[in-house]
């Protein structure tokens, strides 16, 4: 028999969000009789003719409808354009009406995590507007409470709201310690929560 699992939902563009993704799922995946899904979505595109592979040549397979209708809780993460979720994320979720309708979310918590290329560069928008298509589903949007040490003593990333990461104008910054520690902290809780829910 299969675990329950959190879906962590992510899009990439140049790889510090599926970093998070990855370490998001070491924190879900310390709580026992729980596992982590890790799924990414499709790049958008201008140009209609444009198509992505069925399957990406590389890191996490695309989501589906089922896996999304059948997690326990769910974590999204993307990095920040202007302020809010990049439009592959905003694209899925637009998608996602059927689990809507079904209610198919209702009552399984939620959180979600970005990165940007400062650190004023909107972290704390982005997860708010991630947050309002889970409302909707009606799951329970949980943060990070401030027991955890690493928002006390971050220069980087790091919010009471999810999750975050300072990439860099040339995207070479590492996943700081206190970055790592929250994401963890944010898969650990949600996993905890999930299963409590369950």
């Amino acid at each position: 028999m299969s675990l329950p699992y959190v879906l962590v939902l992510y899009y990439s563009r140049y790889g510090a969000t599926a970093k998070m993704a990855t370490l998001i799922a070491r924190g879900i995946e310390q709580q026992t009789g729980i596992e982590a899904k890790i799924r990414t979505v499709p790049a958008v595109s201008p140009d209609t003719k444009a198509r992505e592979p069925e399957i990406p040549d590389s890191g996490a397979v695309y989501c589906s409808e089922d896996d999304l209708r059948n997690c326990v809780g769910l974590i999204l993460g993307s990095p920040t354009r202007f302020g809010n979720m990049a439009a592959a994320l905003k694209y899925f979720l637009d998608g996602s009406g059927g689990i809507w309708s079904s209610g198919g979310l209702i009552d399984k918590p939620a959180a979600a995590f970005t990165s940007t290329s400062t650190l004023h560069g909107g972290q704390e928008s982005t997860l708010l507007t991630m947050l309002v298509p889970l409302l909707h589903h009606g799951m329970i949007y949980c943060g990070i409470p401030f027991s955890e040490a690493g928002l006390n003593s971050t220069t980087t990333g790091g919010t009471p709201y999810g999750a975050s990461h300072v990439a860099g104008a040339a995207n070479n910054n590492p996943i700081s310690d206190e970055e790592s520690s929250l994401c963890l902290a944010l898969g650990n809780r949600v996993a905890t929560l999930a299963l409590k829910l369950k």
